[in-house]
């Protein structure tokens, strides 16, 4: 049940980023990246609804008690790959930039979107942590409600996504499966509950489509450069505990 319901994930992420239009690889114009359109909404909403809703719904629990007790089972040794693949979407996003393969986005405009993202996932993610203190299945804290590496995953796979689906939709692909990879570690390593992970990877997809649709707003009103040669950037970074961010101005 647990591997059927994480290739659900998969399946539906990938179908959330495959759901908006094709866009031009030009960033000096509003494309359809840009545009909110509520049918984007579903399936976050869908993922997010699904956590909440399993706070206080008894088969829901139950079912969450159920995965425990399969994956407890069959774990020996756990594997902290989960504390690096969380990035790996969205660094991957510079990396294919690195060796020449071009997104829709320059460095600085990508950055203030995945600055944006982060911000937004990691504002949601630490006020819910600390409003609804879930007990983590391994009893070590009541941080567990949503899980913040797979928010982070999942953000940097919408991130990918957006970036490259107009070079290869695989990029994107492979994106949204490193992040259910991710998901799939936290229950795996005993940190989170399935509703944890679903919750994570709705608010980490809706925060990186949120950043695009009001990109546009944030380049006007914040990043704007009066003097045409300057360059702003933000690079926040969040490991599910510590939420850091920097900002840089150049002249």
């Amino acid at each position: 049940m647990l591997r059927t319901f994480l290739i659900a994930i998969a399946v539906v992420s990938t179908a959330c980023a495959q759901e908006t239009e094709k866009d031009s690889l030009k960033t000096d114009t509003l494309d359809s990246t840009h545009k909110f359109k509520f049918k984007q909404l579903i399936i976050p909403g869908a993922l997010i609804s699904y956590g909440v809703i399993g706070l206080g719904n008894d088969q829901l629990l139950s079912f969450n008690q159920q995965i425990r007790s399969e994956v407890n089972e069959d774990i020996d040794n756990k594997l902290t790959i989960d504390d690096f693949s969380q990035y790996l979407p969205a660094a991957s996003v510079y990396g294919l930039n690195a060796i020449g393969i071009k997104g829709k986005h320059n460095f600085r405009d990508r950055t203030i979107i995945m600055g944006t993202s982060y911000l937004l996932m990691s504002a949601t993610v630490m006020g819910l942590k600390s409003t609804i203190k879930e007990k983590r299945p391994d009893g070590t804290d009541y941080n567990s409600f949503p899980s913040g590496h797979t928010a982070t995953a999942f953000a940097g796979a919408e991130f990918l996504w957006q970036e490259y689906k107009d070079v290869s939709v695989w990029y994107g692909i492979s994106g949204y499966l490193v992040a259910t990879g991710t998901g799939l570690f936290r229950i795996y390593n005993n940190k989170h509950w399935l509703t944890d992970v679903a919750a994570g990877a709705g608010i980490g997809i809706l925060s990186t489509k949120v950043a695009y649709w009001i990109n546009p707003w944030i380049q006007e009103k914040i990043f704007r450069s009066k003097e045409g040669n300057s360059v702003s950037s933000i690079a926040p970074f969040y490991n599910g505990k510590q939420l850091g961010i920097g900002f840089v101005r150049t002249f």
